[in-house]
């Protein structure tokens, strides 16, 4: 078969010798993609070859028809495969310590995996080259998540809690790209995930190939990198301030292993600290009695951090608005003092923040955020519930879903972006602007007449990433059911051209704030009285594009109130007095406040005495 049978009566002719001129012999041949996996050569060669092997034709025989393309296209294959490899070993998980002397380093890690394929029989190094490959690739998608979680959240992710603001941050691109924005950036996800683990793979197999083929220059190339490496990690070798001679890949999967150990018994360190509850036994009649008759008011202000006040780019425009507000504030009878909170959380994660602050305890990752809702230790929110004395309330705009965790704040009616009577656009993420957040409170359940005391937890988020389009201020009576703000929204900008610069984020995110700072500011001139107590701080520090990069997580609070006797009760706090607090002013861990201000306005003598609505 294959050729014409002699005839009958006929011997066949020799075939003529094949001519060796141009023929690769086994050792020669190129290594390139369309190589197969099981070409290592420590299986000895059919004892029935007596000639010289042809190259293996590969996709429509092209290597045969060009040999030497062939060798060169193995060859530089090859490379980008040890590239590939090496790429991932060394590589920082954070983009600011990304630099040019951070890729001319020598990774341990390459050699010992040299060694161990070197080492090994075929069938064994095939299938360690598969597995490392996959766990190379792995690493690879986990160092560029550390990357992404740090511009936004100022932390790597986290194995353990941070699966559920992947959800979280398609919800994001949706809201600030829209659906078709969210599903490009799904699909392209997925892709790069697929693209990075097949790569990976394919580069170890073809290493671990090409280490079989030239099993005696692999083992003296190995031998003399291990001399090497040991010499200059003796010795210190830098270039550039970064160390020559690096483990930092294997110190890397030890940390994250550390950290997964720690994340999985974070919950029972978290149950005793939620057990621990100075109030749990304080008689209802005793609780938070310097401030019965008061309406307080519980304002978050979404990424209100320090980063705002003390940044020379953004401090002076925010200083001038609080300097305005403060003044404004005074022109109606009212004080503040303002001091430092220390956040759990930057970036990102504002309801982890805001239970941080209700609670009295430390929430700094969804499992505990989960475990405290589903417990029943007592938030300050739910204290004041607790008295009987006042209504309790939120008004949460950026709320679009059900939110049953409002119940166990306690929290006796919510007001989410469907039920303030807003019918105007978003602003990117942001669903109600807070100018109408705030006069829809006035409307619901302030301005009411012959009411019950109110306490009320505010969450205002027009200063929410990503801060583009934002809102201004309007006139009040002007406000309407928000149409109005349709024609705010068009003539803002698109934040798809403000994040191409970080300066122009920066500089719409003290816009944002200016905004939250005087709608709130103009709303207590407006509607507040002898019986306003505002509390107000921001959640967390805004996404490091913004601060720079700075592990600073303090965030501004303060108290403003017209009735003198409400800040003489914290005057031992130290705070500043106004809107700004100081540069030296007390800082504190967030989870602090809420037994301080219990305390400070508990029984004692001297209690604000309650006065008609």
């Amino acid at each position: 078969m294959g050729g014409t049978e002699p005839e009958a009566g006929h011997e066949a002719e020799p075939a003529p010798a094949p001519e060796p001129a141009n023929t690769p012999t086994p050792a020669d041949a190129p290594l390139d993609a369309d190589s197969p996996a099981d070409a290592d050569t420590d299986t000895p060669a059919p004892a029935a070859s007596t000639g010289p092997a042809a190259p293996r034709p590969g996709l429509f025989g092209w290597r045969r028809r060009y040999p030497r393309a062939a060798r060169v296209v193995g060859a530089v294959t090859t490379v980008l495969a040890a590239a590939l490899v090496v790429t991932v070993l060394i590589v920082p998980n954070r983009l600011d310590w990304m630099s040019v002397q951070a890729f001319f380093r020598l990774p341990v890690e390459g050699i010992f995996l040299a060694a161990v394929l070197l080492v090994l029989p075929a069938r064994a190094r095939r299938i360690t080259a598969g597995v490392l490959g996959v766990v190379l690739g792995l690493s690879a998608i986990l160092k560029c998540l550390d990357m992404g979680f740090r511009q936004t959240l100022a932390r790597p992710f986290d194995l353990v809690f941070d699966w559920v603001l992947l959800s979280d941050g398609a919800d994001w691109v949706k809201d600030s790209f829209g659906h078709s924005g969210e599903i490009l950036a799904i699909v392209g996800v997925i892709v790069l995930v697929v693209a990075v683990l097949a790569l990976s793979v394919l580069a170890t197999m073809r290493l671990a190939s090409a280490l079989a083929r030239h099993r005696t220059a692999a083992v003296r190339t190995t031998l003399v990198l291990g001399v090497a490496w040991v010499a200059c990690f003796t010795l210190g070798v830098q270039f550039g301030g970064v160390t020559f001679a690096t483990k930092g890949y294997a110190t890397y999967l030890s940390n994250r292993v550390q950290y997964v150990r720690d994340g999985l018994g974070d919950a029972d360190v978290y149950k005793k600290q939620m057990a621990v509850d100075a109030f749990a036994h304080t008689p209802s009649d005793q609780l938070l009695t310097g401030l019965r008759g008061k309406d307080v008011m519980l304002t978050f202000i979404e990424s209100y951090g320090r980063v705002a006040i003390d940044d020379p780019s953004m401090g002076p425009e925010v200083d001038a608005t609080l300097t305005e507000g403060n003044a404004r504030l005074k022109a109606a009878g009212f004080s503040a003092r303002s001091g430092w909170l220390r956040s759990p959380v930057t970036g990102a994660g504002s309801w982890l923040a805001h239970s941080t602050f209700l609670s009295g305890t430390w929430v700094k990752n969804q499992q505990r955020y989960r475990s405290l809702t589903t417990s029943d230790r007592a938030t300050l929110t739910s204290y004041f519930q607790k008295t009987g004395a006042w209504r309790t309330v939120g008004v949460v705009p950026g709320v679009r879903k059900p939110w049953p965790e409002g119940k166990y704040f306690g929290l006796d009616h919510i007001y989410d972006s469907t039920h303030l009577g807003y019918q105007g656009p978003y602003f990117s993420w942001t669903p109600v602007p807070d100018q109408f957040s705030l006069e829809a409170f006035q409307k619901l359940e302030h301005g009411k007449k012959n009411r019950d005391p109110i306490m009320a937890e505010i969450i205002l988020a027009s200063s929410h990433n990503p801060w583009s389009p934002i809102a201004h201020m309007i006139d009040w009576k002007d406000l309407g059911d928000g149409k109005v703000f349709y024609k705010i929204k068009k003539e803002g900008t698109n934040p798809t051209e403000v994040w191409k610069s970080s300066k122009r984020v920066r500089t719409e995110y003290r816009k944002a704030i200016q905004y939250s700072l005087d709608s709130l500011t103009q709303w207590v001139q407006r509607y507040g009285d002898d019986n306003t107590v505002l509390v107000f701080l921001g959640d967390h520090q805004p996404v490091p594009t913004v601060t720079g990069g700075t592990s600073d997580r303090d965030v501004p609070v303060t108290i403003v109130a017209r009735d003198p006797k409400v800040l003489d009760r914290i005057s031992d706090w130290g705070w500043t007095e106004g809107l700004k607090p100081a540069a030296n002013a007390p800082e504190w861990a967030m989870n602090k406040f809420r037994d301080r201000f219990m305390t400070a306005y508990g029984s004692q003598p001297g209690a604000v005495t309650s006065t008609s609505h």
